[in-house]
């Protein structure tokens, strides 16, 4: 798999033209197995054979081939696109008659689902497409997901409900084994200097010593008032020489951030940490991306967790503004994230969702479609 890959990838880099590489499965799929005496063979649409071994082979193949994590789950792909069996919320759909590469029931292909979606869990860009609508509209959000991340306009047509949102989080959190299986990372942030309104960023990630490195450009002032976010990944080497213009009006962000999913939802857990501004001390909070209604959305928040309230879109909460180190009351670099009715639920209310109060007024109104992390063309994609 990675051989063929790796053929595909290299066409893409020498390809004049800008172009998108689509992987039916990838590398990680291997280690879907949670059974220790089991070894899976999958056949995908194509009928290619696909092995899923134990647990300790898979770790015996990662030593030896040096192999790590953030290689091979984060920095080998650009977007991971989990699609949602049908056995899991639309199992009057699943079915194996007819089917020559499908024989397992509906409870094994819970379990495969869910292994598998798990053996993704920690990519920067993780989108898990449940059966919350019909086919059609599950096939549109998909699309739309795409188009969004390589900087397609897709207006209204794909993603017309779909939004950004972002929780505020009481603590003390509660023990790791409340927990659904998740990923841990250490995310470190520094602000660059930067013409205003526009606003550059460099993030590192990763794990166990293993790390990721993206660059952020925020471009605001865009018709109809969108805030475009064009992320670039880059090497270690541009990291450091980047480094060098750090703007010295901000701190450094420093967060532990776990991944995990939840009732088919993916989910970010921001807790910052220390060195930070003192307004950070003990901050946590929730991200998630979705196209569910009010009702369904409060179901599928993590029980676990004391959500306090919704804060999307509130400037108190903007990372560039938490991570000022002038005060906010006689800032000039204070920045006002506006919002718009994608970041609400389906009725646009802009004072309460889910039954949690925000809490700010915003001064303008923003057009935020998807993600907001458009990712520049001028880098192939691979998903």
């Amino acid at each position: 798999m990675i051989q063929i890959e790796n053929t595909f990838f290299e066409l893409g880099r020498t390809c004049s033209r800008n172009c998108l590489i689509i992987c039916d499965r990838g590398a990680m799929d291997a280690s879907a197995c949670k059974r220790n005496s089991v070894v899976i063979f999958y056949i995908d649409a194509d009928y290619n054979l696909f092995l899923v071994i134990t647990k300790e082979k898979w770790e015996h193949i990662m030593k030896d081939n040096n192999w790590n994590n953030v290689e091979l789950r984060d920095n080998r792909y650009n977007q991971i696109i989990h699609m949602v069996s049908a056995a899991k919320g639309a199992e009057e759909f699943y079915s194996i008659e007819d089917h020559s590469c499908r024989s397992e029931g509906v409870e094994l292909a819970r379990e495969l689902d869910s292994n598998a979606a798990a053996s993704w869990v920690g990519h920067p860009y993780f989108d898990v497409i449940d059966n919350s609508t019909d086919f059609e509209g599950k096939i549109r959000r998909m699309i739309g997901s795409v188009c969004h991340k390589i900087g397609i306009d897709t207006g209204d047509r794909l993603l017309k409900n779909a939004r950004k949102l972002k929780f505020l989080v009481r603590g003390p959190l509660p023990n790791d084994s409340v927990f659904p299986p998740f990923q841990d990372f250490e995310v470190v942030h520094n602000y660059l200097q930067s013409n205003s309104p526009s606003q550059v960023r460099l993030r590192k990630r990763g794990q166990k010593g293993h790390y990721s490195y993206i660059h952020t450009v925020r471009r605001q002032n865009h018709p109809g008032g969108q805030v475009i976010e064009v992320k670039t990944q880059i090497t270690h080497r541009d990291y450091i020489n980047l480094l060098t213009q750090k703007d010295n009006s901000h701190f450094t962000i420093f967060k532990k951030r776990r991944c995990f999913i939840y009732n088919n939802q993916y989910f970010q857990l921001d807790i910052y940490q220390q060195p930070s501004h003192p307004r950070c001390k003990g901050l946590i909070l929730l991200e998630t991306y979705s196209a569910l209604d009010e009702a369904s959305l409060k179901e599928t928040l993590p029980k676990f967790l004391n959500i306090e309230k919704e804060v999307t879109g509130s400037p108190d909460y903007s990372m560039f503004n938490l991570s000022l180190r002038e005060d906010w009351k006689t800032s000039k670099k204070f920045c006002f994230y506006p919002r718009g009715p994608q970041d609400y639920g389906y009725d646009g209310d802009s004072n309460k969702i889910n039954g949690l109060s925000n809490g700010f007024d915003c001064k303008k109104s923003l057009k935020m479609n998807g993600h907001a992390d458009v990712k520049g063309k001028e880098c192939n994609g691979k998903a």
